[in-house]
């Protein structure tokens, strides 16, 4: 005789980061930053600094990361339907993705401005830049400070700490460049802030960008250890083997598996006891939803990986 028994555990408790303090968190980055980039447009302009318009648009791009993340928090929250019977808990895993292109092409501007300016120098006011950049580390640097005690817990909350991170820094790095323009004349030196800046910003994305990436492509999620996971369902009572297991991620914060178990015939009657057992204590290593197949110990695998 053959048995197959599916089971899918959908859990009540919730894995999302809670959106309470998070989502005022968003607004707040939101609004200061969307209020920092107008200023930084306009002094930018009577300045004629690079280092200050290339900063308003990394800015503006952190106003849409900020954005796109609380969108895909309260799209994380939707109840799943017929159509998307995950509801849409991945557009996280999509955001995170998005925001990491943004940046890299955001970095791309900036470069190739910088060179540009490095080839026709033009006359900047380094005290004005100074003194706005000063303020983009208070906006910046609070900001970040919102995000600092949740950015390990998902990889978006991650991503806006790094964007007002590096922005606090890159502020920092502008306003020494525009004290030493202001005191020396030395115009070159804004461009190669710009470049600096960009490089900063590039080092800081890669690994968003390579975590959401793998994601995206149902790669196994970078702090799950598959061998750890294995050792953890062989230790089920009865599981003699495990076969065809796959991990991958839901959204952001949670995790999803399939297997095969191979179970001894004289324990298949308790499978149901074996699966409940196995799940809770995936849930300690962050797979939050878990599905089993038995199969029994004497039988072939028809599966192409076993």
């Amino acid at each position: 005789m053959h048995m197959h028994s599916h089971d899918h555990s959908h859990h009540h408790h919730d894995h999302t980061p809670k959106l309470d303090h998070l989502n005022a968190a968003f607004i707040w980055g939101i609004v200061l930053n969307s209020a920092f980039v107008v200023i930084e447009v306009i002094y930018g302009l009577i300045s004629g600094s690079l280092s200050l318009l290339t900063d308003a648009g990394h800015n503006l791009s952190d106003v849409a990361s900020l954005a796109l993340a609380l969108l895909a928090f309260k799209l994380a929250k939707a109840k799943s339907n017929k159509n998307y019977t995950y509801g849409y808990k991945r557009s996280t895993i999509i955001v995170s993705f998005f925001n990491a292109v943004i940046l890299v092409v955001a970095v791309g501007f900036i470069i190739y401005e910088a060179v540009m300016r490095f080839i026709h120098p033009e006359p900047i006011a380094g005290g004005t830049i100074a003194w706005v950049a000063l303020a983009g580390i208070g906006v910046n640097g609070f900001t970040a400070w919102l995000f600092v005690k949740d950015k390990d817990s998902d990889l978006n909350v991650k991503g806006a700490y790094l964007h007002m991170a590096v922005d606090a820094i890159v502020s920092l790095g502008v306003v020494i460049s525009g004290l030493i323009i202001y005191f020396t004349g030395f115009m070159w030196l804004d461009s190669a802030v710009s470049i600096i800046i960009g490089v900063v910003i590039l080092v800081g994305t890669w690994s968003l960008l390579k975590d959401s990436l793998r994601l995206e492509m149902d790669g196994v999620p970078k702090d799950i250890d598959l061998q750890k996971i294995k050792a953890e369902l062989l230790k089920g009572k009865g599981v003699v083997d495990v076969h065809h297991m796959h991990v991958w991620a839901l959204s952001t914060t949670e995790n999803a598996l399939t297997a095969h178990l191979v179970i001894s015939p004289e324990n298949m009657a308790i499978f149901d006891e074996i699966k409940h057992d196995l799940r809770h204590k995936l849930e300690h290593l962050s797979i939050t939803h878990s599905t089993f197949e038995p199969e029994f110990s004497d039988e072939k695998c028809q599966q192409p990986d076993c």
